[in-house]
């Protein structure tokens, strides 16, 4: 890619993350949540494996790190979902939130974290995979 998309890819990644985490955090509260936000960090990464190759995008962010992180994300769904389920809390915090209140969802805003992890490193690992396949293809 030209020096034009890496620099404007360099300087809207930052502005790409904070949406996406706020779209995470806020996901009790407005229209958005883990998937969402999963998908729009996803989005961010892609656009760095795009706008710099393969190769130095595999560098900047690890194939094995981010099955690590899909693997926390299922474990954190996993675990969450059982332990609301068989304490009672899901049905008790499930209509808790409150406007211009982050902390007032219960074990939601959690549980879109490890989806927004499960979501996030999902996405990008098919990406990958799919590019990497295309690649040894086309040699």
């Amino acid at each position: 890619m030209s020096e034009i998309v890496k620099t404007i890819t360099s300087l809207v990644m930052d502005a790409i993350a904070v949406f996406g985490i706020y779209i995470v955090f806020y996901g009790h509260l407005s229209p958005g949540g883990g998937f969402a936000g999963g998908l729009i960090i996803s989005f961010l990464f892609i656009l760095l494996f795009l706008a710099y190759g393969q190769k130095k995008a595999i560098k900047r962010l690890p194939y094995h790190f981010i099955r690590r992180i899909n693997f926390v994300g299922l474990l954190g769904v996993f675990v969450l979902f059982i332990l609301a389920v068989y304490s009672g809390v899901f049905e008790l915090s499930l209509w808790k939130g409150q406007d211009f209140s982050l902390l007032s969802g219960g074990i939601i805003p959690p549980l879109n974290l490890a989806v927004w992890l499960k979501v996030g490193a999902g996405i990008f690992m098919v990406f990958v995979t799919l590019s990497v396949f295309r690649s040894t293809q086309d040699e």
